[in-house]
């Protein structure tokens, strides 16, 4: 009989993390059902992914639920594995960001060394949940072949360099509010072509101005095209986004502006008359920068094969049999946020 997994997201920006994962689930022969709440409810995963509310969830049963969110419904039965939402950006302290660990999990996911350390240390500390590092499933298609999808949106340029643009929604650290000014005399003056995106939670009025670039030297793309974005693109030009970390694993140069913790694989400004002269740097990278891009890229996510789904599955599958060792019982607050994502979902049906 086939065995039945449940895809969890309350985002849509989770969707293209989730997807090469539900094609590796196929093709392991796993029955694969998505259930997608709050901002990501009404998305959808393309066929044979079978699209499921609340109830629907708790009856399948999943032997485990895959969350691309920081939380996960614990009444519903199954191992529940952590695949991040994104790559650790230091936004916020580590007991508040990337590293808190809320106690609903079993296994964390890990991108690269960078954060499997720091994971590996917490769990032999708490001892409810395990550690496996498998690389991300939304990074796999940017080393597949994408049957010409990068090269179809990179077409309108000609001959012309393409810069991406992307910004986080949160607001003291966005640069699209910025920048806007200066990317529309880039864009109006045509010598390169551009990539326009924002963060789904990003105000409507940026969205508005931003879309309004949209022409022969611009496109505005919505965030499940990212990663073909990513790979059509030169050059990025972001703030404190997780799109930095995702764009560097191909080793291209990345513009920021303002990044809370710079960095040297960063080409970082403050002052938005600087943009034309930042991208002509990152256009014509030195070999200190490629050596800083390379160093950080294998860092974060040293995995250019495209196979992390499948080694997300072959860790679940070492959990499930037992070979990551005994866990122990998940912690009081964990029992709390169970409650608090029920009264929150309006479920109060029996435990999984």
């Amino acid at each position: 009989m086939m065995a039945d997994t449940l895809l969890f997201a309350s985002e849509r920006y989770a969707l293209p993390i989730l997807q090469p994962l539900a094609q590796a689930l196929q093709a392991a022969g796993y029955g694969v059902h998505a259930w997608f709440v709050d901002g990501a409810a009404g998305a959808a995963l393309p066929s044979p992914v079978r699209m499921i509310g609340l109830r629907e969830a708790v009856a399948l049963e999943p032997v485990a639920v895959f969350s691309a969110a920081n939380w996960v419904p614990t009444f519903v039965s199954g191992a529940k594995v952590q695949l991040f939402h994104g790559f650790n950006v230091e936004k916020r302290s580590d007991e508040r960001g990337h590293f808190r660990v809320r106690g609903l999990f079993d296994l964390y996911c890990t991108q690269g060394p960078a954060t499997t350390a720091p994971f590996q240390a917490l769990a032999a500390q708490a001892g409810h949940f395990a550690v496996v590092e498998t690389g991300w499933p939304k990074l796999d298609p940017l080393f597949r072949d994408d049957a010409g999808a990068a090269a179809a949106m990179r077409a309108p340029a000609g001959d012309r360099p393409v810069v991406m643009f992307a910004s986080t929604f949160t607001e003291r650290l966005s640069a699209a509010p910025h920048l806007f000014d200066a990317i529309a005399a880039e864009v109006a003056r045509g010598d390169r072509y551009w990539l326009l995106t924002l963060h789904p939670k990003c105000a409507p009025e940026l969205f508005e101005r931003y879309r309004a670039l949209a022409g022969p030297n611009a496109a505005f793309f919505e965030t499940e095209q990212l990663v073909t974005a990513q790979r059509a693109a030169d050059v990025l030009l972001a703030d404190t986004t997780s799109v930095v970390s995702e764009f560097v694993v191909q080793r291209k140069p990345v513009v920021t502006f303002r990044n809370r913790t710079p960095k040297p694989h960063m080409l970082d400004f403050d002052d938005a008359a600087r943009l034309p002269e930042m991208l002509a740097r990152a256009l014509a990278p030195d070999d200190a920068l490629k050596t800083a891009l390379a160093a950080y890229g294998d860092a974060i996510h040293p995995y250019r094969d495209g196979h992390s789904s499948e080694r997300v599955i072959a860790a679940t599958q070492s959990l499930l049999r037992g070979d990551l060792g005994r866990l122990r019982r998940k912690p009081l607050s964990s029992w709390l946020r169970g409650w608090q994502i029920r009264r929150e979902l309006g479920y109060w049906g029996p435990a999984g």
